[in-house]
């Protein structure tokens, strides 16, 4: 459905940058919508997003794998396309710990898995990230109704 939204969430990209609007009242129908929806029961970020990686968060995996630094890069981390670190993706699963649709490291999982959708959590303010909602709303159905939701109470004109 987030597929073909595509246009109009474009569009209503641009009208939030444009146009008035409580952040805080957003972020508190997000938190309520994220409340709603139980990620294992979808796991689709983890199936497509790559996780861009902290050093932070390096060395908190390879604390919990017990591992040097070295070595759980050698073994869990690649680069992505402009040379930042991410984590290593299998075709079958895509997120190399995601196990059926449980998180495998999910106590010591990266800052920006904690984070995502990045709704609620997440630096600056929402239409500053909106760029980021426009291709998420296509697999995460938290971003999905969390855009239909702030269409809503922004008065936004579909169609």
């Amino acid at each position: 459905m987030g597929e073909k939204l595509r246009d109009e969430n474009s569009r209503f990209r641009k009208h939030l940058k444009t146009h008035g609007y409580v952040e805080r009242k957003l972020r508190h129908m997000a938190a309520e919508i994220e409340e709603q929806i139980d990620c294992t029961q979808c796991a689709n970020c983890c199936r497509v997003a790559s996780v861009p990686l902290l050093e932070r968060d390096i060395e908190k995996l390879a604390k919990f794998f017990r591992l040097s630094i070295s070595k759980f890069t050698q073994q869990y981390v690649e680069l992505d396309a402009e040379g930042n670190h991410i984590l290593k993706r299998t075709e079958a699963a895509g997120c190399v710990f995601l196990s059926g649709n449980e998180c495998t490291v999910y106590e010591a999982r990266p800052r920006n898995c904690v984070d995502f959708p990045h709704v609620v959590r997440g630096e600056g303010r929402i239409a500053t990230r909106m760029w980021e909602f426009v291709d998420r709303a296509c697999y995460c159905p938290i971003v999905f109704n969390t855009l239909e939701a702030f269409k809503d109470e922004t008065g936004f004109r579909r169609g």
